[in-house]
């Protein structure tokens, strides 16, 4: 089967035949569906789910990251109710609404919590720019009088890094990208001058499992971190372990940031209570 899109929707294809269509207009973070439509000779046989679920994806729907909101003209008979609910679409002021909201991830609080706390920030690091994402983030929430470094010392991080911020429209010059590791970060910063710091360590996605953060060097490099931050400035750091890279970094940073005297930090730990042990740890340190 193939997907193609036209100006005003999807047409689905089996070889050469089109067997189904999907009328639909942009609206806000996702799209108003005015046709769901299967050639007769196909219907029952999983295509108009088929169809409905990679229009869906093709348009975010199904995103981890980013909300997104459907709507679907009111179902005609109790079998039609029963299709598009299999989707989330639900009745609401006259028509079907699918919404979804991002799940809260490790990545997300601790996003969310830097933008609570930091107000119009002047100097935003991301430590570790692996894909690009939390970069972008920084970039934001610096605006147009901040500035961001990023720091990686994979090359195809700093481009996957690169190719985020052309998509998501970065202006140029917002961003310093520095081929670098994290531990030299006191090369680039002066102490005391940076608002807010990320760190996300574990491996590049999508990259060599086997090359990943370690304690050598995220010790280290928190530690420049704690100098390179202001007062009122936020460190955080995602923590990761599994089969793969063991949990000895882990252990390393939780006894490190145990051992911050609390005369002058304030730290979080933020375990997801209900999650696997190996779940991703998202830790803040807050400089007095």
């Amino acid at each position: 089967m193939r997907l193609v899109q036209t100006e005003d929707g999807f047409v689905l294809y089996k070889e050469k035949e089109p067997i189904g269509r999907c009328a639909l207009t942009a609206a806000g973070q996702g799209a108003r569906i005015g046709l769901l439509w299967i050639d007769p000779a196909w219907r029952r046989r999983g295509y108009g789910s088929y169809l409905l679920r990679q229009v869906l994806h093709q348009l975010g729907g199904y995103d981890r990251e980013r909300p997104s909101c459907f709507t679907a003209p009111l179902p005609a008979g109790a079998g039609e109710a029963a299709f598009w609910e299999k989707f989330d679409f639900r009745p609401e002021g006259g028509q079907l609404v699918r919404r979804r909201k991002p799940d809260l991830s490790a990545v997300r609080l601790a996003q969310d919590f830097l933008s609570a706390h930091l107000v119009q920030p002047r100097l935003l690091i991301d430590a570790t720019c692996g894909n690009g994402g939390d970069t972008a983030f920084l970039c934001r929430l610096a605006g147009e009088e901040g500035r961001v470094l990023a720091f990686d010392i994979q090359p195809a991080a700093l481009d996957s890094t690169r190719a985020r911020l052309e998509q998501d429209r970065i202006p140029q010059g917002r961003c310093r990208l520095i081929l670098d590791s994290h531990a030299r970060l006191l090369d680039y910063v002066q102490p005391g001058t940076a608002d807010g710091i990320m760190f996300n360590f574990g491996w590049l996605p999508g990259a060599d499992h086997a090359v990943h953060s370690q304690a050598g060097t995220s010790i280290p490099a928190l530690e420049a971190a704690l100098q390179a931050l202001r007062p009122g400035g936020i460190l955080s750091a995602i923590l990761y372990s599994g089969a793969v890279i063991g949990d000895s970094e882990k252990r390393a940073a939780l006894d490190w940031l145990e051992r911050l005297p609390l005369t002058r930090y304030t730290v979080l730990v933020c375990r997801f209570a209900n999650w696997a042990d190996t779940a991703p740890l998202p830790c803040f340190v807050i400089k007095k």
